[in-house]
């Protein structure tokens, strides 16, 4: 009886992996189509589509390995009670180390602390692979072997630094939370959340990369008037440069009520022809925030976590749940990590569900940015954006429906002439 908890786990996830495999290769035999699809025709080029379709083949063959690792140690790890051993040598290390065990708060972090070590040896070589290997051979890659063990450091340390309060101050609210635990975890994470947006752009992105003001000129001018024509509290616009570690480009905004930051990334700059189609794509990011899609996302995000808390808090002293997993006690992080596992299903729903409000976000950003005059500029950004990046030209319909949180760029223009036809 106590086992049909970790098999019934054990079994979705195959499940979950033979039907997410199935999309890959019904994706992958997308990617591998000779030609564009109808719509895209003259609006792509061939150099490029052909670029495109080589990144794509190579980054799905490497994600079909790369899963296939994935989910055979997740299965390993589960069913041959991988997760009770560790938590029993972590204790046994206390031990040794003249630490008490029983302090559950020290046994978590020596628990937390072997498998961050796990986690970076067994990923390593994945993403060495993904970076020096398919990002170079296909122009991407930008930064050396050292910048990248130097991030890798950054990375740790900042685990070091940030992982062991908020691992001790969940442990001490689910010890002392009582009936009201979901509510007390929730305005915990929700208070981490404001913190972390908060001192994120200020405090750990500038270990990564370089900020710099946008200089004086055109460019400015343009984004500065546009921000102000929408009445967005503009404070800062900053360059980043991520062409020290890659091609791909990007741009986002950041920042609380009248204190709003822009980042454009360099690569974005100089690939974009001029600076309207820089604009252009200003102009959607703006509209997420004109239309409180940023809002609406975090208030659904706080919903969730709430729920999913309070879906913990029914199942954390249940005995046989943790003895299906080998747990004779009941640490609160082996709660936790049970907890998720169990609700894998609902996760997958959710998620779901969230990349198909995203994706609608994003067509009525574009709607957005055209109606105020840039239909032409971002049409020409969203092909650019397209070509450069070498993002997928042929997808598969089932497979974006359930991935992708931005729609394929051939439905983004077909929506963006539908709506210019309505309003002509």
């Amino acid at each position: 009886m106590a086992l049909e908890y970790m098999e019934a786990v054990v079994g979705f996830m195959i499940l979950m992996y033979i039907f997410e495999t199935y999309l890959d290769v019904r994706q992958h035999a997308a990617l591998k189509l000779p030609t564009l699809t109808k719509p895209l025709v003259g609006v792509i080029s061939r150099e490029k589509f052909e670029k495109s379709r080589a990144y794509s083949i190579d980054k799905s063959c490497f994600h079909f390995v790369h899963e296939a690792v994935s989910i055979l140690m997740d299965i390993c790890i589960l069913y041959f009670g991988v997760l009770p051993w560790f938590w029993k040598i972590s204790g046994e290390f206390l031990v040794y180390v003249s630490v008490n065990p029983e302090n559950e708060i020290l046994h978590t972090l020596a628990f937390l602390a072997g498998f961050m070590i796990w986690s970076q040896v067994t990923d390593l070589p994945f993403s060495l692979y993904s970076t020096f290997v398919i990002e170079a051979r296909h122009g991407f890659n930008k930064q050396t072997i050292w910048l990248f063990f130097m991030d890798m450091l950054k990375e740790i340390c900042l685990s070091i630094i940030l992982g062991p309060p908020i691992v001790a101050a969940v442990i001490v609210i689910v010890q002392k939370g009582g009936p009201h635990l979901a509510i007390y975890l929730w305005g915990f994470m929700f208070f981490l959340s404001i913190v972390m947006m908060t001192i994120y752009p200020i405090l750990i992105a500038p270990l990564f990369n370089k900020f710099t003001p946008l200089p004086d000129g055109e460019l400015k001018e343009k984004i500065e008037n546009l921000a102000s024509s929408l009445k967005f509290p503009l404070k800062k616009l900053f360059v980043i440069d991520g062409s020290t570690r890659s091609s791909h480009s990007n741009a986002y905004m950041y920042g609380f009520f009248k204190n709003k930051r822009i980042v454009l990334y360099d690569t974005l700059i100089q690939q974009c022809k001029n600076d309207e189609e820089v604009v252009a794509v200003i102009a959607h990011e703006l509209g997420h925030w004109k239309l409180n899609h940023t809002m609406y996302t975090f208030i659904a995000v706080q919903v969730l976590t709430f729920l999913q808390f309070g879906g913990y808090t029914l199942v954390r002293n249940s005995k046989d749940l943790f003895k299906s997993f080998g747990f004779d006690t009941q640490p609160v992080l082996i709660g936790l990590i049970i907890f998720q596992h169990t609700v894998i299903p609902l996760q997958r729903l959710v998620s779901f569900g969230l990349n198909l409000l995203s994706r609608s976000f994003e067509f009525q950003a574009d709607a957005f940015a055209k109606k105020i005059g840039y239909l032409k500029a971002l049409r020409a950004g969203l092909v650019k954006l397209q070509e450069e990046n070498l993002s997928s030209m042929n997808t598969d319909p089932w497979y974006s429906t359930y991935h992708y949180s931005h729609p394929p760029l051939v439905e983004r223009l077909a929506a963006l002439d539908e709506s210019d036809k309505k309003a002509d």
